[in-house]
């Protein structure tokens, strides 16, 4: 993981304050994106009830969505519910710039047909007192909409 630090003509109280609230966004992300890698948890925990996720581009999931509840039950359960397993990332690199946190990934599980799905995401992630509150997210939307047309979603509990 690496860090860019942002000083520039700043006094130094506030410069050790900015650092101080990079420090501790990069380790609220990198400790969700541990825990989805590992099994154990999710980013998702992390992100507010409230928050907003937009996804660009023109993929058939493109929008932004209003909360937490509704991004997750029309983009995370029906593309988990066309994979056998666990979508798992692998964190390329990760940056900080004051209340938001940049991370490039790459993802991959397995569809339903018994295709891999690999695909490369960056997120835009602002942070608030240790939440995830709002998101803007790219990825291969060819990649996104092959599986989400191509494979019929198990049903979902």
């Amino acid at each position: 993981m690496r860090h860019r630090p942002v000083l520039l003509d700043r006094e130094m109280s506030a410069a050790q304050r900015y650092d101080e609230i990079e420090t501790r966004n990069l380790a609220t992300v990198q400790a969700g994106f541990d825990a989805w890698r590992n099994g154990t948890g999710n980013i998702y925990d992390v992100l507010a009830d409230d928050a907003t996720w937009e996804i660009t581009g023109n993929s058939v999931a493109a929008g932004v969505y209003s909360s937490k509840e509704e991004f997750l039950a029309n983009v995370v359960r029906p593309l988990m519910a066309r994979m056998t397993t666990p979508l798992t990332p692998t964190v390329r690199d990760m940056y900080a710039d004051g209340d938001t946190v940049i991370v490039l990934f790459d993802a991959e599980s397995t569809a339903r047909d018994g295709v891999p799905y690999r695909n490369t995401y960056s997120w835009y992630l602002t942070l608030r007192d240790n939440w995830i509150v709002m998101v803007t997210a790219f990825y291969d939307s060819i990649a996104f909409d092959d599986i989400w047309q191509r494979v019929t979603p198990a049903a979902q509990s």
